[in-house]
């Protein structure tokens, strides 16, 4: 596999201004001895360089722990990006889309809330039947019987697995988001080459 060309920064400006003269992508490619997508990623390097080099005017600060911190180092690094700042202004400029909720986790949360209503509304029929139960003289074996303690732990296993759900939902988000924003940054990255 042979190893992709590396513009001069001579040739870069030279392609960055043909292109806004028209200068087709395919034509680019073939006289520089590039791939038409390292074309494209020269122009909109150029264009998120100088988007980038505008006056800052906002100031962003987080707090957040060490190791997350050694965490977005790394990916940083991984990236091939050399500060924290660039990095957080990559994932903003980047981010459109990748922070959004699919229709498929809202779903799957719509079910899972319908779930826990359900189990709401029996756990509140077993409470007013075990209170019927201490009003009617029912005694402590009424209230609590075999199968009554059967629905109860039928009940707390379920609100448990329900809980076990959404936690693995939740994680399988998170980890998609970052795998959306790791890509984010690879591009970012590859578009600077």
């Amino acid at each position: 596999m042979s190893r992709a060309k590396r513009l001069t920064e001579t040739e870069r400006m030279e392609i960055v201004r043909e292109a806004a003269e028209g200068v087709s992508t395919s034509e680019l490619a073939a006289r520089f001895g590039v791939t038409p997508r390292a074309v494209r990623y020269t122009v909109k390097a150029d264009a998120e360089r100088r988007r980038d080099t505008a006056v800052p005017v906002v100031a962003v600060s987080v707090k957040v722990t060490a190791e997350q911190m050694a965490a977005f180092d790394a990916a940083l690094s991984a990236a091939g990006i050399e500060t924290r700042a660039d990095g957080l202004r990559r994932l903003m400029q980047g981010a459109g889309g990748v922070f959004v909720p699919d229709a498929r986790v809202a779903a799957e949360m719509g079910r899972l809330r319908t779930s826990l209503n359900e189990v709401g509304n029996g756990v509140a029929q077993i409470a007013k039947r075990m209170a019927e139960a201490n009003r009617t003289g029912g005694g402590a074996g009424a209230e609590f019987s075999d199968l009554r303690l059967a629905q109860m732990r039928a009940l707390a296993r379920f609100v448990l697995d329900a809980a076990d759900e959404i936690d693995l939902l939740v994680r399988r988000r998170r980890d998609a988001m970052q795998l959306e924003a790791a890509a984010v940054l690879r591009e970012f990255a590859h578009a600077a080459e």
